[in-house]
């Protein structure tokens, strides 16, 4: 199992030369995942054997604890190469990171075996309840979107604990053997093909104490400033950076046929001489870049902050939220640019246009980078006392 540098730079060129390592495996599996509707076991290999799944874990557990921003350039490149690998690994390694982070040394023992790291999937919605008995908790409940649930080993899931009548009631995240779990065989979808995003469900499991965490926790049992971050910052970045890989992925595809694709009754009129594609294509290139920026702005901003021992409060949480929401938007508005100057054979399934369109307007759906974030952010500069980071 190979380690991790703690220096930023170099850290950064492991963690990148991990991706090229890989991407011969990921592209040739790409085809197949969309085909079996989860991630080609190869891929799933090569992710955890290149060490891409460790991106958030401590580095005492022989993690990267990679900082925001190396994130975001290992997620966005992961993801320009397939969609598929790139959200498989943004849950993967964040379901990893975190319960490395915040279970107690008998539980790491027990799931980490022979200290190696397992394959996880994780739902992050408090969809269950879990009751308080002797030595833990009875957990009932269905998740849905358990991306990559079909090759995990242990699955990362969120609920509220019943009894709480102060406020809103206390959420929990639970680690869970994935053959304790019944997995609801039911992802025949649109876009995400290959994440093998199936619901699972649980009927009174029983969940040790030491298998559950507060979802609150700022303060971890191993690792350092990467777990201050609180939610959602810990997550954000995931999305914009499948956002930005998959929207990129989308305009090279144009690009490329663009050099060699004519449209129209004039068969020399080649698609690359047209001005209104390459206004298109300037303009979509520029607008990526400066989502792409902006994300950089606010994620270093949040990574000074957990730096200097502070959960990054409130607003910023907002900000980074809403900023995740933005790129969603922009990388899916330039995908369809993309697939619209394709011409006839994107609408064919194989095309990667196609899938490019399908992959991200699926991501868009998620919970996290809803409209909502717009609101909360809204609130916070308008000084709202009620302002929240999170409907």
């Amino acid at each position: 199992m190979i380690g991790f540098p703690y220096e930023r730079e170099e850290k950064r060129r492991v963690l990148m030369d991990a991706v090229e390592s890989v991407r011969a495996t990921l592209e040739a599996g790409a085809e197949e995942s969309e085909r079996i509707g989860t991630l080609a076991p190869a891929s799933v290999d090569a992710l955890y054997e290149s060490g891409l799944l460790r991106l958030k874990m401590p580095h005492a557990l022989g993690g990267a604890e990679a900082d925001l921003v190396t994130q975001l350039d290992v997620l966005e490149a992961v993801s320009r190469i397939d969609p598929a690998s790139g959200w498989c690994l943004m849950i993967g390694a964040a379901s990893v990171g975190s319960l490395a982070a915040f279970l107690p040394d008998e539980s790491i023992e027990e799931i980490f075996v022979g200290g190696k790291p397992p394959k996880t999937a994780g739902a992050a919605a408090p969809s269950a309840t879990a009751t308080p008995v002797e030595g833990g908790y009875r957990v009932n409940g269905h998740w849905r979107f358990g991306s990559g649930i079909m090759h995990a080993e242990w699955v990362s899931a969120g609920a509220r604990v019943t009894g709480d009548l102060d406020g809103y009631p206390r959420q929990v995240r639970m680690a869970m053997p994935k053959h304790k779990v019944k997995v609801h065989d039911n992802w025949q979808v649109m876009g995400l093909r290959g994440t093998g995003s199936c619901d699972f469900s649980v009927e009174d499991l029983f969940v040790p104490d030491g298998f559950a965490w507060d979802s609150t926790l700022t303060e971890p049992l191993r690792g350092g400033a990467l777990y201050r971050l609180g939610r959602p910052a810990f997550v954000t970045n995931e999305h914009s950076a499948f956002a930005l890989g998959v929207a990129r992925r989308a305009l090279d595809a144009v690009t490329e046929a663009a050099a060699s694709k004519t449209r129209g009754y004039n068969s020399v009129n080649l698609v690359a001489n047209r001005a209104t594609f390459q206004r298109a294509l300037g303009e979509c290139d520029l607008r990526l870049r400066a989502a792409r920026s902006l994300n950089v702005e606010i994620l270093e901003e949040a990574w000074r902050s957990v730096c200097a021992g502070h959960t990054p409060p409130p607003p910023l949480q907002a900000q980074m939220r809403s900023c995740a929401t933005y790129t969603t938007d922009v990388a899916a508005d330039v995908t369809a640019q993309a697939f619209r100057y394709g011409g006839g054979e994107v609408l064919f399934t194989p095309n990667i246009l196609q899938q490019c369109l399908r992959d991200i307007n699926a991501a868009a759906q998620h919970q996290m980078v809803s409209d909502t974030a717009y609101e909360n952010h809204g609130q916070f500069l308008l000084g709202l006392p009620d302002a929240r980071v999170m409907e």
